[in-house]
């Protein structure tokens, strides 16, 4: 008699407007699952400690100048980097919470007037999340938050406006959660591990 095989990981997704809570709902995510037993890993995309995640970083603060389907190519690529180490970690049953993932191409390179069709398609051999939180605040709750050194990106208002209106269109399919991100840290994380023990089947502790 075979005994059941061991649950595989999952992959669980942070995405939203700079300044929107990502980082610290994802560490408090992590924290908690930890506590609970479960192997976590913590990733934040882009990734500046690569080559590619230098060259993004470079095209963010004017050092570079890039079409926005090339800039939307090295997010991509940025990501994939970590591709293997991701498929591995979720293989072995390691809950994978990313600060940043596909969904951020397709928001910001839909700002941009990019094809969504094209965006999700140049991603599809990235590991899909099995649950995506949108932490929603407006650009000005965005803006008011990091009063300065602000990329080109979080000076555009209105380019903010536009990606907030796709994240909430891609928030409309299944396996999203959408928050509002302008309460309290400890209410939005309450909100989050809520929809992350209904939605998902977590790996067993070990």
């Amino acid at each position: 008699m075979t005994s059941p095989a061991a649950p595989t990981g999952v992959l669980i997704a942070f995405e939203g407007l700079d300044q929107s809570g990502k980082q610290t709902q994802a560490e408090a995510l992590r924290d908690f699952l930890t506590a609970q037993g479960r192997v976590c890993q913590l990733l934040s995309f882009p990734d500046y400690a690569t080559p590619i995640g230098t060259e993004i970083s470079k095209a963010l603060h004017g050092e570079r100048e890039y079409p926005p389907d090339v800039l939307q190519l090295l997010y991509v690529a940025n990501r994939g980097e970590k591709r293997a180490s991701i498929t591995a970690w979720i293989e072995a049953g390691v809950v994978v919470i990313c600060d940043r993932y596909r969904a951020s191409s397709v928001a910001y390179g839909e700002a941009h007037g990019l094809d969504a069709v094209w965006l999700e398609d140049i991603q599809r051999f990235l590991p899909a999340p099995a649950l995506t939180v949108l932490l929603d605040i407006a650009p000005e709750t965005a803006a008011g938050r990091k009063s300065v050194a602000r990329d080109r990106f979080e000076r555009d208002l209105e380019l903010l406006a536009r990606v907030r209106a796709s994240y909430h269109r891609q928030a409309a399919a299944d396996g999203w959660v959408r928050l509002a991100g302008d309460r309290a840290k400890h209410e939005v994380s309450a909100d989050v591990i809520r929809a992350v023990e209904t939605r998902l089947a977590l790996p067993s502790p070990r």
